[in-house]
């Protein structure tokens, strides 16, 4: 801010949208952009009461040890959820499937609903084990401390 005074992040914005996108949107981007930002508020609206009803139904499944999601009473953030999320908790969540990191493997080869990747914000419906797949490279102990121990299943 020092550089820039009052219009630092109007300069970093034009600087990084022209580093990332270049000088001007080709046509058919712009569109493509312009479509997802004007539906962005009813996507969200689904994906987070889609969200709040798998969470609900995973949190009373036997197979499913645990459900992290601040929309449910149970968690120990759904207060401040409710505060700063009046809208709802967002629509990524984990839960900790029975059986360890073989059962999360089985849970996601198995799901032919939803696709097995990485990604935050696609249009898709997805599953990921993190153990087995984006935290891979990690000791346990260091899966664990990064909240994607041997049972964890992630609903990005």
């Amino acid at each position: 801010q020092e550089s820039f005074g009052d219009l630092a992040f109007t300069t970093f914005s034009h600087a990084v949208s022209l580093r990332d996108l270049g000088p001007a949107m080709a046509p058919m981007n712009a569109y493509l952009t312009i479509t997802g930002c004007e539906t962005l508020c009813l996507r969200m609206e689904r994906h987070v009461a889609n969200a709040t009803a798998v969470a609900q139904f995973l949190s009373t499944h036997p197979r499913v040890a645990w459900v992290s999601y601040a929309g449910l009473p149970s968690s120990n953030y759904f207060e401040l959820a409710r505060k700063y999320m009046p809208k709802g908790a967002g629509s990524v969540f984990t839960f900790g499937v029975v059986g360890g990191y073989e059962a999360g493997v089985r849970v996601v080869e198995r799901c032919e609903l939803l696709s097995h990747l990485a990604n935050i914000g696609d249009t898709r419906s997805l599953i990921l084990h993190p153990a087995s797949t984006t935290h891979r490279q990690l000791a346990e102990a260091q899966r664990v401390a990064a909240g994607a121990g041997d049972d964890v299943v992630r609903l990005p």
